[in-house]
Order: C-alpha cells, then structure tokens, then sequence
C-alpha cells in the first residue's frame, strides 16, 4: 500500500516553475513559466513584464509536450522537451528557447 501511496504522490517531472530569455530586435525578452501536469494534461501560466496568460491547449507524451499560448489576438503554438530535470527547450515559430528550473 505504501508503494501505491509513494507513486500517487509523485509529480511530473515538468511541474513547477521555469525561466528563460529570448533575444529579440527590442532587447532580451525574460519569459517565466509554471507548469502543472495533470495525467497526460498540462496547465499553467506564461509571464512576461506585459502580463500574465494561461496555458491552453497543454498535453504531455512522456517527456515531449505542446501547448498553446494566446495574447494579443494572436495564438502561439509551441512545443518543449524535458532535457534534465533542471533544463527544458521549447520551440515556436520564433524559435528554441532553453528554460532552467527555479527553485
């Protein structure tokens, strides 16, 4: 009963919450993320120094997941991988990205 207990308990390995910059024509673009995963759902929050936006869309397939983000009349999709425990990368139309976990 206990092992059923201790596998309950554990979280994805993607929860919690990250950080990462872009480079873009106005300057470094600092993002923040927190992500929940929920069986093979994914929510959470994407924030910037312009606000703060739910996560949509969200699915996970092991360590690969996609979600969406939507702002300003606009909709992007994206796609990530959990690296390390410590590291993930995303990628969108715009580009990769690398987030680093923060604890």
């Amino acid at each position: 009963m206990l092992c059923g207990m201790a596998a309950f308990a554990q979280t994805n390995p993607i929860d919690g919450n990250w950080k990462g910059s872009r480079e873009t024509s106005n300057g470094t673009f600092e993002i923040e993320y927190t992500f929940k995963v929920e069986g093979d759902k994914l929510t959470g929050t994407w924030k910037t120094q312009f606000g703060e936006t739910k996560i949509e869309n969200g699915k996970v397939e092991g360590k690969k997941f996609s979600y969406s983000i939507s702002f300003n009349d606009m909709t992007i999709n994206n796609t990530g991988e959990l690296i390390s425990n410590d590291e993930i990368v995303t990628k969108n139309e715009r580009g990769e990205m690398k987030l680093k976990r923060v604890k």
